[in-house]
């Protein structure tokens, strides 16, 4: 039983928009998450931090990449170390720091993650490909205003 099977009429719509969105993110995310373990036998963690590599050409500090995917720094060394020993990323040391490593995909991992992505870009069209061309513009949107409405009033709180 997913989310919005706990629902019913009674409740409010924006309940019930809710639980639709939080239902179809993690339809959709199971889907990336078993094709990612079927066809390449890694996790979405490590596609995660792979993406993030993969846009920064110079790399990127641990502590930066922490940040960025919002994950514990014990997390991200767990996931290098894997990385690193299968030589799809390596590690260099920052210059004036003895703590701090860069971290960068290595032309494997680059050639490795370029493969990735192409088939994820495929599931995640497959995904959307019950809707029109017109309607992922307009649900574009609409999310778009939500997000934008949702960042106004986090601005408010801090």
């Amino acid at each position: 039983m997913d989310l919005e099977a706990r629902i019913h009429s009674e409740h409010p719509d924006e309940l019930r928009l809710w639980l639709r969105l939080l239902t179809c993110t993690q339809l959709i995310e199971t889907r990336v998450r078993f094709n990612l373990r079927e066809q390449f036998a890694t996790t979405l963690p490590r596609f995660d931090l792979m993406s993030q590599l993969e846009r920064e050409p110079d790399g990127m500090l641990m502590k930066a990449l922490s940040q960025r995917m919002m994950v514990t720094g014990g997390n991200i060394t767990g996931i290098t170390d894997q990385l690193v020993n299968e030589g799809l990323v390596e590690r260099r040391d920052v210059e004036g720091d003895r703590r701090a490593y860069r971290v960068c995909l290595t032309p494997r991992g680059r050639k490795a993650f370029a493969t990735m992505a192409r088939e994820h870009e495929a599931w995640i069209a497959d995904a959307f490909a019950a809707l029109t061309s017109a309607e992922r513009n307009t649900l574009a949107k609409l999310l778009g205003r939500l997000k934008s409405h949702q960042k106004s009033m986090e601005a408010q709180t801090a």
